[in-house]
């Protein structure tokens, strides 16, 4: 395996907050392995050497990249209709990142290691909690946050 990794930049469709995705994941969500949850997706990614190598997915939420989970690996599930899927199995921590204004797209996206937003320090996740996220995007753009 190299020394490179790469991540995948996705959208939390319907997610309102970090916490709701954590919920989900944690509480109401079906998609589990082994215990740890994984986002399943109709793609296998073909980069699957350099998401195992230290790659995570980075969600985008309320139109700001939030937060990161560390991918653990990539499990084939086959669905009731019989269709071979790719579940992305994700470490249960969920790591917040700063806020970076994404746009809407489908699917999901390589991101360069360069490009991925840096993790929020441990002192910094409360305003992330508190703070709504436009206001969190308006820092963000003005090198506040």
């Amino acid at each position: 395996m190299s020394d490179s990794h790469i991540h995948l930049l996705k959208l939390s469709v319907g997610t309102q907050s970090v916490e709701t995705l954590i919920d989900w994941q944690r509480n109401r969500s079906g998609q589990r392995s082994g215990g740890r949850y994984f986002h399943l997706t109709r793609m296998w990614p073909k980069r699957e050497p350099e998401l195992l190598n230290g790659g995570s997915i980075y969600w985008v939420i309320q139109g700001l990249v939030q937060a990161r989970q560390k991918i653990v690996g990539l499990d084939e599930v086959i669905g009731q209709d019989g269709i071979r899927r790719c579940g992305i199995v994700l470490e249960p921590e969920v790591i917040r990142v700063e806020p970076v204004p994404r746009r809407p797209f489908q699917g999901w996206r390589y991101l360069q290691p360069g490009d991925a937003p840096r993790d929020l320090t441990k002192g910094r996740t409360r305003d992330a909690e508190t703070l709504p996220p436009s206001l969190l995007a308006a820092l963000s753009d003005l090198g506040v946050r």
